[in-house]
């Protein structure tokens, strides 16, 4: 992807080019050197971070494919035996549907891409498809969703540091502290190690943390797959068959699995060949459904019905490979807050004079960036219910991104084109999207609410 590429209405959006950053260096590169870097994340929120010191995409087939993957794998993953427990064995079929749905919505993206190759990323497909209301509507979305993600990964941050220093008693006399539990000081401090890593500028620092979270997710899921397979626990819970009225809410946990297609359109243009991106879809996310679907399954006959929101909550404390997955979870979300945060930092000193100095811009950025993950760790440490924030996040602002704007962005690129039945088939999905959407937040915020006021009457 090219400098020009970076930038989108006059502003570089949420994935930006680190060529642009390093001008000067890389017009002194030879111009037959063509390195591209694609680091993704969760989204659960996320970014990619795209290197490249010439104009040429260079993607390949297989380098698309791990990075899809990389990206789809994260935090969702945690909870997926929650899920399936709670909403039955009959719930892998959504699952695996949603699944299925959100690779077609990937390929719809892939078909915007081709049709106004000036596309380059998922902000310019709504502002194709709607102008600059389409705009203003997906990064309010896209946002939405970073910010409602980062308290999820705090809440988890939290819940995993009161399980590594269970014996730990932390008390702070004579300040503020002195009202908090050992484990919030203990998330409190870990935010505050964090806190500099919003002011890095140095992408290529910021790009290997990206690096460090898949690393982090992977280890988490072979750590379970250990733990079914050497840790000495029969599985032999029985899973129930179908849990109607637990649909709806899990229905958002699942929907934010799959979230990811805020960079999709990146993977798009950075491949050598994008003919091939609708193979990469289906590769990828057959590949994170088979690893979804076996975890779910795995952690839910491991442990039935005492199985936690974070299936890492959930494993033999006194084990070398719990601590190992615990840790894992620690660390995964003290790598995202820098990752997370670049979107906006971008936008700030864009907005910011030219006239003012690099200096005075970072440390506005460090100060705006800091003062928004304090306000992320106070809504964290009051609402701490993993579970219903992830599944209010997917029910409420991932199932836009995922499945209704894909296929409302389709139908209205394509209106003159499209045949009936795929007419039929978008407007179908989004009614499908729809749905989930409203009913998800209504029973995602009901046990949000519920659960405030039985902690509230406790106290």
């Amino acid at each position: 992807m090219c400098e020009k590429s970076c930038k989108s209405n006059g502003k570089q959006d949420s994935t930006y080019c680190l060529s642009h950053h390093n001008q000067a260096t890389s017009e002194n590169s030879s111009l037959g050197e063509n390195n591209i870097v694609l680091n993704s994340m969760d989204l659960e929120s996320s970014l990619v971070y795209v290197e490249n010191q010439n104009v040429k995409s260079n993607s390949s087939f297989l380098h698309a494919v791990i990075n899809m993957i990389g990206m789809l794998i994260g935090l969702g993953q945690l909870s997926t035996p929650y899920a399936l427990e709670n909403g039955g064995w009959i719930s892998s079929i959504l699952l695996i549907g949603l699944g299925t749905i959100c690779a077609y919505t990937c390929h719809l993206l892939g078909k915007c891409l081709k049709k106004n190759p000036k596309s380059k990323d998922y902000k310019d497909i709504g502002y194709q498809a709607f102008g600059t209301k389409g705009r203003i509507i997906v990064t309010s979305f896209i946002y939405f969703e970073i910010f409602m993600a980062l308290i999820s990964y705090t809440i988890s941050l939290h819940d995993n540091l009161s399980i590594v220093f269970i014996n730990t008693n932390l008390k702070l006399k004579g300040i503020i502290l002195v009202h908090l539990s050992t484990s919030k000081i203990l998330t409190t401090i870990a935010i505050l190690v964090a806190l500099p890593s919003l002011w890095l500028r140095n992408f290529s620092s910021i790009s290997f943390l990206s690096s460090v979270g898949i690393f982090m997710s992977l280890l988490i899921f072979v750590a379970v797959a250990c733990t079914a397979i050497f840790g000495g626990i029969k599985i032999n819970h029985e899973i129930p068959i179908l849990h109607l009225q637990n649909i709806p809410s899990i229905s958002g946990l699942y929907i934010f699995s799959y979230a990811g297609h805020i960079v999709f359109p990146n993977i798009y243009t950075a491949m050598r060949d994008p003919s091939k991106f609708t193979k990469v879809s289906i590769v990828s996310f057959s590949v994170v459904t088979t690893l979804y679907v076996s975890l779910a399954f795995m952690g839910a006959k491991l442990f039935g019905p005492q199985v936690s929101s974070q299936i890492t909550l959930s494993m033999p404390h006194d084990q070398i490979i719990t601590k190992i997955a615990l840790w894992a979870t620690i660390l995964t979300p003290m790598t995202k807050y820098a990752l997370e945060f670049a979107p906006f930092a971008i936008e700030l000193e864009e907005n910011l004079p030219s006239s003012m100095k690099s200096k005075a811009k970072m440390m506005i950025r460090g100060f705006v960036g800091s003062i928004l993950l304090l306000v992320i760790l106070i809504l964290a440490l009051c609402v701490p219910y993993f579970e219903h924030v992830l599944s209010l996040t997917g029910s409420l602002v991932s199932v836009g991104i995922c499945l209704i704007f894909p296929c409302a962005f389709y139908t209205k690129i394509f209106w003159r084109e499209i045949s009936k039945t795929g007419l039929i088939l978008n407007v179908v999905l989004i009614v499908i999207g729809a749905f989930l959407g409203v009913a998800g937040t209504i029973s995602s915020s009901k046990l949000l609410v519920r659960s405030l006021k039985r902690a509230h009457h406790s106290t």
